[in-house]
C-alpha cells in the first residue's frame, strides 16, 4: 500500500505537467468513445437504409440471378418458403418480389424501366419505400393496373398522377408482355438511379403480364437486428426447400456499400492512430522529465538499499494511476456526449444532398455500445503503459554514485 500512496503523491509533485497529462488521456479516451460510437451509428444507418429500400438483410434467389438477372431464373413455389423462413429466430419479415425490365411509354416519351411486382401490405413493413410517396399514395391490396414510379423516371417520361402508362417486355415463357397501368404515386428517395429506374406494380398483376406461372424471383428477408443476418442465413441455407438456391446477405448483394464503410473504417483508424501517438508522446516527456529531475534521488534510495525493480513499480504506478484517472474521465465524458447527441442527432448540414444519393438521412446518430466504449480506452491503456515502460527502465541501469553526481 506504501508504494501506491508515494507514487499518488509523486504525481503531484509537478501538477501542471501532471494535469496536462491527464487532460491529454481525457480528451483521448473521451474523443474515440464518441467517434466510433458516430462511425458505429453512421454505418447502420448506411446498412439500414439499403436494405429498408431494396436489398432487405436476406435474400433467396436462383442460382446465377445475382450475377444475371433472366426472366426464367425463378424460385418455384416461393410460398412454400415464407412461412418456414418467418418461423426463424431473427426474422422481422419475409415477401417475395419478381422485377423485368421494359419498355415504359407515356403520352409523348418512352423509356426503358425495370418494373418490380410486390405484396403492397408485406412491402409496408420491410421496405422504407412507402414512406417516401411525394405526390399520390402507394400501392393497396386488390389494387390492379396500378403502379408507382419515381420521380426522374416520371419526369423524364412526362407523365403525372393518373396518367396511363404502357409497359412492353418479355415474359418469362418468351412471350411478349403487354399492359396499360395508371399511375397511383410517385416516390422519391433520393438516390438518382433508384428513382430514375424503377416502377413498382402489384404482383398479381407482375405474375399476370409476365407470365411468371408462380415462380418469383427474389424472397426477401428483413431481421430483428443487423447481426442477424448470419445465423439466419445459415439457418435457411440447411433448409431442404432452399437446396438448389443461393442465400445473400446484404453485403454480397452491395458490396459497394461493404467496401466504403471499410475504406472509411481505414480512415478513421489512421486518425485514431495519430491522436493516440501524440498522447504517447505526452506520457514519454512526463516520465523522461520525472526521471531526469529525480536521478538525484533514485540515487539517494539505490543508495540506502532500494531495489531499482521497485522504483521502476512505483514510476509505472504514477502511470497507471494518471491514466486510470483520465481514461475514467474521458469514457465518462465521451458517453455523455454520445448520449447527448444519440438524442438530438448531428444535422449534416451542405453534405446532406450528398448522403442522400446513399439513401442516408440527413442527421446522424451515434449509437453507444460496449465495443465503442472499452475498445478506444483499451487501447490508449496499452499504450500509456508501454510508453511509461521505456523511461521507466532507465532507471535499471542506473548507478547510485552517478545518480547521485546527477
Amino acid at each position: 500500500m506504501g508504494d501506491y500512496l508515494l507514487a499518488w503523491r509523486n504525481i503531484w509533485r509537478n501538477p501542471r505537467r501532471s494535469v496536462l497529462t491527464i487532460l491529454a488521456i481525457v480528451f483521448a479516451s473521451g474523443l474515440l468513445v464518441f467517434m466510433l460510437s458516430f462511425q458505429f451509428g453512421a454505418y447502420e444507418d448506411m446498412i439500414d437504409s439499403s436494405v429498408r429500400l431494396s436489398t432487405g438483410h436476406l435474400q433467396i434467389q436462383a442460382k446465377g440471378y445475382q450475377n444475371r438477372p433472366e426472366m426464367h431464373k425463378v424460385i418455384k413455389n416461393p410460398d412454400r418458403l415464407l412461412g418456414k423462413v418467418a418461423a426463424l429466430d431473427g426474422v422481422d419479415a419475409v415477401t417475395v418480389r419478381s422485377e423485368a425490365f421494359a419498355l415504359a411509354a407515356g403520352a409523348r416519351r418512352s423509356r426503358g424501366i425495370m418494373v418490380s411486382g410486390v405484396r403492397p401490405d408485406v412491402e409496408r413493413r420491410i421496405s422504407s419505400l412507402p414512406g417516401q410517396i411525394r405526390k399520390g399514395r402507394y400501392l393497396r391490396d386488390g389494387d390492379v393496373n396500378v403502379a408507382v414510379i419515381g420521380a426522374l423516371g416520371a419526369e423524364r417520361l412526362q407523365i403525372d398522377i393518373g396518367d396511363e402508362c404502357t409497359l412492353i417486355g418479355q415474359g418469362r415463357d418468351g412471350s411478349v408482355a403487354a399492359t396499360v397501368v395508371r399511375i397511383a404515386g410517385i416516390f422519391k428517395t433520393g438516390i438518382d438511379e433508384f428513382d430514375r429506374t424503377t416502377m413498382q406494380i402489384p404482383l398479381s398483376d407482375f405474375n399476370s403480364i409476365f407470365s411468371m406461372e408462380g415462380g418469383a424471383h427474389r424472397i426477401v428477408i428483413t431481421t430483428k437486428a443487423l447481426a442477424d443476418d448470419r445465423p439466419v442465413a445459415a439457418a435457411v441455407r440447411m433448409m431442404g426447400e432452399a437446396s438448389g438456391l443461393t442465400v445473400l446477405t446484404w453485403d454480397e448483394m452491395t458490396p459497394g456499400l461493404r467496401q466504403s464503410i471499410e475504406l472509411d473504417l481505414i480512415g478513421g483508424i489512421i486518425m485514431y492512430v495519430i491522436l493516440v501517438i501524440v498522447v504517447a508522446f505526452s506520457i514519454l516527456n512526463t516520465f523522461f522529465m520525472a526521471i531526469f529531475e529525480r536521478t538525484r534521488e533514485f540515487g539517494v534510495l539505490m543508495a540506502i538499499g532500494t531495489k531499482p525493480f521497485r522504483l521502476v513499480k512505483i514510476m509505472l504506478l504514477e502511470s497507471l494511476a494518471m491514466t486510470c484517472v483520465g481514461l475514467l474521465t474521458g469514457m465518462i465524458l465521451g458517453t455523455a456526449v454520445t448520449l447527448l447527441f444519440s438524442y438530438y442527432g448531428i444535422g449534416m448540414g451542405e453534405s446532406s444532398e450528398l448522403m442522400a444519393q446513399y439513401g442516408i438521412a440527413d442527421r446522424l446518430y451515434p449509437r453507444l455500445s460496449p465495443l465503442s466504449i472499452i475498445i478506444g480506452p483499451a487501447i490508449i491503456s496499452v499504450v500509456t503503459f508501454i510508453t511509461a515502460l521505456i523511461p521507466a527502465l532507465k532507471i535499471v541501469h542506473m548507478r547510485p554514485v552517478a545518480a547521485l553526481r546527477g
